[in-house]
């Protein structure tokens, strides 16, 4: 199922997070939107991007280019749920 509003995709970010990296739904849970992602959680490395991304493609039915991959979307955890839901929800 495609998530239709902005907190399933914020879900459907955490379960992405959690099941790709191996982090427990607990610590997911903590996450706030000014939460650092990448170069702050170990676990999140260049190789698990692409991981995060393919995931994030199939269960929100979206295609993400190369293009529209940069560090800001990375950044936190709010900069990538609203990539997410930009993506997902047009």
């Amino acid at each position: 199922m495609i998530p239709e509003g902005r907190h399933e995709i914020e879900d459907t970010v955490r379960a992405v997070l959690a099941d790709v990296l191996g982090l427990s739904p607990d610590r997911v849970a903590g996450f706030t939107a000014d939460t650092p992602l990448f170069g702050a959680l170990p676990e999140l490395d260049s190789m698990a991007v692409a991981g995060v991304l393919t995931e994030l493609e199939d269960r929100l039915g979206v295609l993400i280019e190369d293009d529209e991959v940069d560090g800001e979307m990375l950044e936190s955890f709010g900069s990538l749920v609203a990539f997410a839901a930009g993506k997902a929800l047009v």
